[in-house]
């Protein structure tokens, strides 16, 4: 079978090709980046996906048994591209998100209601934000006459290069820890139940679906069986990191998430302050789910060959100023590349104290 990977580069869509590799499927994947392949059933397409002149040039190079979508799209800009995805393959596999789901206190269904179908929140539904533009793009290819798509929807995942606590990322993590500081975290979002699945794992279930008739039209979740408290991911990061570092790292509990001042509102009110618990009897006709690596093993296995070779992507330094602010501690002014991400910084840190001093300064200054 021959199949397309758009942007299958991150935690699902690299197992995703190997998989695939391995079943003697002759795997293409779009990357932004320059990559090297050492098998000869898989190889990589320089470009932006995103661009539909490179996209419409590679859908009509070859036949495609199933073309897989991780890319991230805006709600517009997923429709005017819908018709020539579907029209370009015999299955087109949509990469959608747990996060579509309403909240639910019994374990969720791919029948669970959306948020898109369910909130009565005038102004977030006035957004597009990612929970609600999956949706609408689930719909769009619902309504779009053809059945020949499959809707994937994983909950939180996770590899050697993406360890998630709450909102928080790896760099909000690690990166302080290793440069001797404290890891913030909150209250708010510590008792919630959390589903965290290995991206290899969800990379089995995609892999399980291709080319199944039985799976066209049809949604499915992939995820780990057992869910746990946030807290208790805390603690498997804890563990780890002391027997690495050889000490136990600070944490400094705020009752609310400080990634509430940092843009991140309706990701911690409709997701993380949800309770996640799956009922993945759907996806286990196609695969041994119960067979999914416990997340509690996955994660310190994944954690420990991080810190073998830890390497982080930009540090929000806005994010670092606030939960700096919050532990009573400082950032080296060093670590902080350009000017004006040391003085935000700095006036982030300092807040409207900083500023008072100034101006008192200033106008002592002037007298």
């Amino acid at each position: 079978m021959k199949v397309l990977i758009l942007g299958g580069t991150g935690a699902m869509g690299t197992p995703l090709a190997e998989i695939l590799a391995d079943k003697n499927f002759d795997v293409h994947v779009t990357s932004r980046k320059e990559r090297l392949s050492t098998r000869q059933n898989l190889s990589y397409i320089l470009g932006d996906a995103k661009n539909n002149d490179f996209l419409l040039k590679i859908l009509q190079a070859h036949t495609w048994d199933a073309v897989i979508d991780f890319m991230v799209y805006g709600t517009e800009e997923f429709k005017s591209r819908a018709d020539m995805l579907l029209s370009g393959t015999k299955q087109y596999i949509f990469i959608s998100s747990a996060r579509v789901y309403s909240r639910s206190e019994v374990m969720i269904t791919e029948q669970t209601p959306r948020l898109l179908d369910v909130c009565e929140d005038k102004e977030y539904l006035q957004t597009d934000e990612y929970a609600l533009t999956k949706a609408r793009q689930e719909n769009i290819l619902r309504d779009s006459g053809k059945n020949n798509y499959t809707i994937i929807r994983p909950s939180i995942t996770y590899n050697d290069r993406r360890l998630q606590l709450g909102v928080l990322e790896k760099e909000n993590i690690f990166y302080r820890v290793l440069h001797g500081r404290s890891i913030v975290f909150s209250r708010d979002i510590a008792d919630k139940v959390t589903t965290m699945t290995w991206g290899y794992n969800v990379a089995e279930g995609i892999a399980a679906i291709i080319g199944q008739n039985e799976a066209l039209s049809q949604i499915f979740h992939i995820t780990e069986k057992n869910a746990y408290k946030w807290s208790e991911i805390l603690d498997i990061y804890l563990d780890v990191l002391e027997q690495k570092l050889g000490k136990r790292p600070r944490v400094v509990m705020t009752d609310k998430s400080t990634s509430f001042l940092c843009g991140n509102k309706y990701q911690i009110i409709y997701c993380r302050y949800f309770n996640r618990k799956f009922d993945n009897s759907k996806i286990s006709r196609f695969i041994n789910e119960s067979a999914f690596v416990d997340a509690k093993e996955g994660l310190k296995n994944c954690l420990a060959r991080f810190l073998d070779n830890p390497e982080f992507n930009g540090i929000n330094w806005t994010l670092e100023a606030i939960n700096d602010r919050a532990a009573g501690e400082m950032a080296q002014l060093s670590e902080i590349s350009g000017f004006k991400n040391k003085l935000r910084y700095i006036l982030l840190y300092y807040h409207l104290d900083f500023i008072r001093k100034i101006y008192r300064l200033i106008k002592r200054c002037v007298k």
